[in-house]
């Protein structure tokens, strides 16, 4: 058969009868039996099992019509499986290999692929990869690398991008049935603070210029900037919020709390603008909630100093925020969640009763006076000190 086939160069095929020599018949318990005319060579070439099934040292008691005709019980329905791992098949166990390490698995099929790769034999490292846990030095670069992005200035044609990396990150350190992705230990919760700082950083310089040149407040580009880093400032407290490290960014937004709204109340009024005071809003409302409920404690003059600053804003504010989101029709894109506006009502009532009985009273006069007196209403407050004195 050798001879024959080299010097005629007569390909082999699998199911030639003209040339086959052996037969093959691979059966399974539910009936199946289907014959493979085969060729000696090529399966004592391809597979250990066949090589041994045909050698002289098989007993020939196993083997139809001297070694003419091979039967082959397969369990499984699956013949290529069985091929791979039972017959020894190399080839054909590194096209399962291939395939397995290439395709995406359903959470479900994992179980079952962890029953079969063991025996595959060493040739399954790909699969493995892919089955073993990840490695928390590979969660922290993941980590590191995204934040790094979600805390950036890109192009506005990536901020879908960046949207879906803050959700990532968001994911990563929400705690649930489940442990998190990661542990927020000391080399994240600095990474973190450092890419925040970074972004203030960008936010309070653009600040310094609008102070020096109002006019730049209607270049579209600046005014879509100052946004966008409210809104990230806005996601960056719930993620500092999460790791307990919001006290540096609270420092900042108290010291830079004048500028911002100087900033804000001197800018030509605009639809933008609306927009922009309902961003500076939510963040103040986070900053603010972080100190009334004492997540971030502050001296008693920088806690009197942001009251100061933001109730007139707020109570101002609310009133031409609502005005305008119910007379627009984009009003939803702008809408502040009522519960912010109850939480930030709540918050401030917080903050004036942790102050000295004497400022509380300045404050709740002023209120009682200033014709915004519905919103915020500081009725709680106010009756607390009156309790006190009784």
């Amino acid at each position: 058969m050798e001879s024959l086939v080299s010097e005629t160069r007569t390909p082999i095929r699998i199911g030639d009868r003209s040339t086959s020599d052996v037969v093959v018949r691979i059966r399974t318990q539910d009936g199946r039996d289907d014959w493979f005319y085969c060729h000696s060579q090529v399966l004592i070439e391809k597979s250990k099992y066949f090589a041994d099934r045909l050698s002289e040292n098989w007993p020939t008691c196993q083997i139809l019509d001297s070694r003419n005709c091979v039967e082959v019980y397969c369990q499984e329905s699956e013949f290529d499986h069985h091929v791979a791992v039972n017959l020894g098949c190399p080839q054909i166990i590194t096209a399962c290999v291939d395939y397995l390490e290439a395709v995406p698995w359903e959470e479900s099929e994992e179980e079952e692929i962890l029953k079969i790769i063991p025996r595959l034999g060493t040739q399954v490292e790909p699969i493995l990869a892919r089955l073993l846990p990840v490695k928390q030095s590979a969660i922290m670069g993941i980590f590191f690398s995204t934040i790094q992005f979600a805390t950036s200035s890109p192009s506005p044609i990536m901020n879908d991008l960046k949207s879906s990396a803050q959700e990532q990150l968001e994911y990563m350190l929400t705690e649930d049935d489940d442990a998190p992705l990661l542990a927020a230990d000391d080399e994240i919760k600095s990474e973190v603070k450092d890419c925040v700082k970074r972004l203030f950083e960008r936010f309070n310089n653009l600040l310094e210029a609008l102070l020096c040149e109002m006019e730049l407040f209607s270049d579209g580009g600046k005014m879509q900037s100052f946004q966008s880093l409210l809104s990230d400032l806005s996601w960056a407290c719930q993620i500092l919020c999460k790791l307990e490290i919001m006290r540096e960014l609270v420092c900042n937004w108290t010291d830079a709390s004048d500028k911002i709204v100087k900033v804000v109340k001197e800018a030509s009024p605009t639809a933008e603008l609306i927009e922009t005071k309902l961003r500076v809003i939510e963040v103040a409302a986070k900053i603010l909630e972080a100190i009334g409920y004492g997540t971030v404690i502050l001296p008693t003059a920088k806690r009197l100093h942001m009251v100061k600053v933001w109730l007139p804003f707020v109570r101002v504010a609310k009133p031409l925020i609502d005005s305008v989101t119910t007379a627009r029709d984009d009003a939803p894109t702008l809408r502040m969640d009522t519960e912010l506006w109850q939480s930030l009502e709540s918050t401030f009532v917080s903050v004036i009763l942790a102050l000295p009985s004497a400022e509380q009273a300045e404050i709740l006069t002023e209120w009682l006076g200033n014709e915004h007196i519905q919103y915020p209403d500081l009725t709680e407050a106010f009756e607390k000190p009156g309790e006190k004195g009784g």
